[in-house]
């Protein structure tokens, strides 16, 4: 693999090259991967790079002398630095210099989008995200502005902001402030939510966005503020949130909060203090426990530097690497357009189940070559993508108590469709 120096450097954040393995094949399939190594989504990206090697060591360990498709799979590392003008120049030159037919990436939507537009969707690359969640990606596939090349591993906001209005009122949070980031991602959670907590019974006291980077977000603080709200909704990433949290503290905010995904995270607790969090509660995209979970939960701490299998992003990303790995191995050619239609055919229904690490990927491989069906059970359970490349799947319901983090349920998407149904038209 390769690290450019600006992601070395920006982020301190260093990946070993994959160990060789014994008559490894001479040719490397190379795969972008662009994910924010530094800035507020900076350790979700950090945690899915690691993923990603894991993933590939993985595969490559199984291939051994054959390889896949030919070759070894390797990946060329860029730090989007959360930005989506920068993530832009990152995969034009992935793809316009290093030729690449695939992108890992990006971590947050506000860097997804620039990419598909801008990049992999003018140029017919695959781009596959493990984190990105607007409905903006649903809208922009539906409106053929994807053209087909994107797909990604998390499910969409359109169902997350729904599960969390839910799980706010079973919490009994039926009044609240929200502050939330101001991007696609923060502006379409808080729509959906707003939609369904109101459906349902709620009352926001006061809906405040902020900016991102910012030395203070007291003005914003001393804004959602008024009304005497019980409870915020911070829809965040950590290191924003972590201020935003603190400053709502100082000020006498109630220390009650719900809280998005990416704010699961140790960090975060460590930061803001623990005692000060023994009443937030949080949504994320579940998972279903499989043989690929386990084994995740065994080998990804052990290698990743420091980041539990629980890291946000984490399981994820090493989903979207392995199905893309399983695509070329299925496709046979290191090209984008039959990786593309690969992906389906390793993740549909109907074939052997496989599942993650390397005697699950010789297993794939071992059935790919001998022209059967697979189908990919992953560290998040089985996936399908659609039309759209959305994916579907379960909601996990946790809460911070004692400065850990501790899944309280699940919800399932046949759970948070039923809400759906109960709303008004748009």
């Amino acid at each position: 693999m390769t690290i450019t120096r600006r992601a070395a450097l920006g982020a301190g954040f260093g990946l070993m090259a994959a160990p060789a393995f014994a008559q490894a094949p001479s040719t490397t399939h190379t795969v972008g991967v662009v994910v924010s190594l530094t800035g507020p989504a900076g350790r979700f990206g950090q945690a899915a790079a690691k993923s990603v090697e894991l993933a590939f060591n993985g595969l490559n360990e199984a291939a051994g002398s054959a390889g896949i498709a030919g070759g070894r799979l390797g990946f060329d590392l860029r730090d989007a630095q959360s930005q989506g003008s920068v993530a832009v120049d990152q995969a034009r030159q992935l793809v316009d210099l290093r030729r690449v037919p695939a992108i890992i990436g990006g971590i947050i939507s506000s860097v997804s989008i620039p990419i598909v537009t801008s990049v992999t969707g003018p140029s017919g690359v695959v781009q596959i995200s493990p984190a990105s969640s607007s409905p903006t990606l649903t809208r922009m596939a539906t409106e053929g502005q994807t053209r087909g090349w994107f797909f990604r591993t998390i499910t969409s906001d359109a169902l997350q902001g729904t599960a969390a209005a839910r799980y706010a009122m079973d919490q009994g949070l039926r009044r609240l402030a929200i502050i939330h980031v101001n991007n696609d991602f923060g502006v379409n959670m808080v729509n959906e939510f707003r939609r369904a907590y109101l459906a349902l019974g709620g009352q926001i006291v006061q809906s405040v966005p902020y900016n991102q980077g910012q030395a203070s977000y007291a003005p914003e603080v001393t804004q959602a503020m008024r009304g005497d709200a019980p409870a915020l909704y911070l829809v965040s990433y950590p290191g924003d949130g972590t201020n935003i949290a603190r400053t709502w503290i100082q000020q006498g905010g109630a220390q009650t909060f719900l809280l998005n995904d990416g704010m699961n995270s140790a960090d975060f607790i460590r930061d803001v203090g623990p005692r000060f969090l023994n009443n937030a509660f949080g949504t994320s995209s579940g998972t279903v426990t499989t043989p690929s979970t386990e084994y995740f939960r065994r080998a990804y701490p052990a290698m990743s530097g420091g980041f539990s299998a629980e890291a946000p992003a984490a399981d994820r990303a090493y989903d979207a690497a392995a199905i893309l790995g399983l695509a070329v191995a299925k496709a046979g050619r290191f090209e984008a357009g039959p990786i593309r239609d690969a992906i389906r055919e390793v993740t549909g229904t109907g074939g052997t189940e496989v599942h993650a690490g390397p005697d699950g990927f010789r297993q794939a491989l071992e059935l790919l070559r001998g022209g059967q069906r697979i189908r990919y059970v992953g560290v998040i359970g089985a996936v399908e993508f659609d039309q759209n490349g959305d994916i579907t799947g379960p909601f996990r319901k946790w809460r911070i108590q004692n400065g850990e983090i501790t899944t309280v349920g699940q919800m399932t998407t046949e759970e948070v469709q039923a809400v759906q149904r109960q709303l008004p038209p748009r």
